[in-house]
């Protein structure tokens, strides 16, 4: 009895060659993803954009800090506001005073953006130039 170790005639032969139909597909879709994708990743519009600093700000005694609380409550250092308008009358008899002082807002993180957004207007509609806001500053070492 003997052992044959080349195939016999007839039998199949082993084929060798790799079959790269997927893989072709599958680069295909990979460069559709990437035509699709790189105009939304590039802007043709070329601007500068500010870099971000941290600031420490000294707080004058003529600076007006305005306040919005959680329930979008808005305060003129301590006494709340009644209505929109009154802040803008406020914010008026303040813009006329030289030099203008700056209005820097305080808003409450659960605060919505409603309350920030009046007293933008509001500053905006009193011709207040200088609008600042106040943050927490981040935490040391994290």
């Amino acid at each position: 009895m003997a052992i044959s170790a080349a195939p016999a005639e007839g039998d199949d032969d082993v084929i060798a060659a790799i079959n790269t139909t997927p893989l072709v597909d599958v680069m295909l879709v990979l460069l559709i993803i990437f035509l699709i994708t790189i105009p939304v990743v590039t802007t043709s519009v070329q601007v500068e954009l500010p870099k971000e600093t941290v600031e420490v700000r000294e707080s004058k005694p003529e600076n007006l800090v305005i306040s919005v609380d959680s329930s979008n409550a808005i305060y003129i250092q301590d006494s709340k506001v009644a209505s929109t308008r009154a802040l803008v009358e406020h914010l008026k008899k303040v813009s006329v005073q030289q030099p203008q002082p700056e209005v820097q807002i305080r808003g409450d993180l659960t605060a919505q953006y409603e309350g920030v957004g009046k007293i933008l207007y509001a500053c905006q509609l009193a011709g207040i130039g200088k609008v600042a806001f106040i943050t927490e500053p981040p935490a040391r070492g994290g």
